[in-house]
């Protein structure tokens, strides 16, 4: 693991990320989804990819990056931008998972693929709702509401805490209606973190993609790495293939 010091909006932030085949001809950059890491996505791609340089960045807040600073998905967009300036590189392409596939829609790169990504702002279910509510209600009366929170809030510092229920909370229609990048967009059929009508809905927005649903849920990329770089050389080709 290597460690890298990049500075945005005049803060600096502490990336911790591994690199793989140094020196081939294209590179790839691995972003993985909220309160996940980069290991999570080297257990996925590591042995594929092969002609591409591998870069596993733990986003900040994450794994060995620190953070204590809120930031929007496109402010982690223009933090993964500065790493790979600093490096003079802009990744041929670019693989986002679920909150990292916000992040990887607004990095710079012209190719980007998009596993299960977070964006699309669903009906929530009645118990959601619910919890919502009963928290609202003990926070007007000055009781903390920590046990409420999700999973994925859970331990998390104020910064980050705001951080996650930003994100969580913005409808990323826009941008990827805006995105000029050539796309591939994978999704598993039983996903239920971010089900399939949201996977479709993304389809629908993106000018340039190509949608494909494969077995699986919210991680159905774990075990089929062989099968998304497959994928990637059939879609992307020009030298994009092994």
């Amino acid at each position: 693991m290597a460690r890298r010091r990049v500075v945005y909006q005049g803060r600096a932030f502490e990336i911790a990320y591994d690199r793989l085949h140094a020196g081939a001809p294209k590179s790839v950059a691995f972003l993985h989804g909220w309160g996940s890491c980069k290991e999570l996505m080297q257990q996925a791609f590591k042995a594929c990819f092969t002609h591409y340089q591998h870069f596993y960045l733990d986003l900040p807040g994450f794994g060995k990056s620190p953070n204590e600073t809120f930031l929007t998905p496109q402010d982690y967009a223009q933090v993964v931008d500065a790493f790979f300036h600093s490096l003079e590189i802009i990744p041929d392409l670019v693989i986002g998972h679920s909150f990292g596939g916000k992040v990887a829609t607004l990095a710079k790169s012209p190719n980007l693929v998009l596993l299960s990504s977070a964006g699309i702002v669903l009906p929530k279910s009645f118990k959601t709702r619910l919890k919502i509510q009963i928290a609202k209600g003990l926070r007007a009366l000055g009781v903390s509401n920590r046990a409420l929170r999700s999973a994925d809030a859970q331990g998390l510092n104020p910064a980050m805490y705001e951080t996650f229920k930003y994100t969580v909370q913005e409808d990323f229609s826009a941008h990827f209606r805006a995105c000029t990048k050539n796309t591939l967009i994978l999704w598993g059929e039983q996903d239920s973190t971010t089900p399939l009508r949201a996977g479709q809905q993304i389809a629908s927005l993106i000018p340039k993609n190509r949608f494909i649903v494969l077995q699986g849920d919210h991680y159905f990329f774990l075990k089929q790495g062989a099968r998304v770089q497959a994928y990637c050389a059939e879609h992307f080709g020009n030298g994009q293939q092994e």
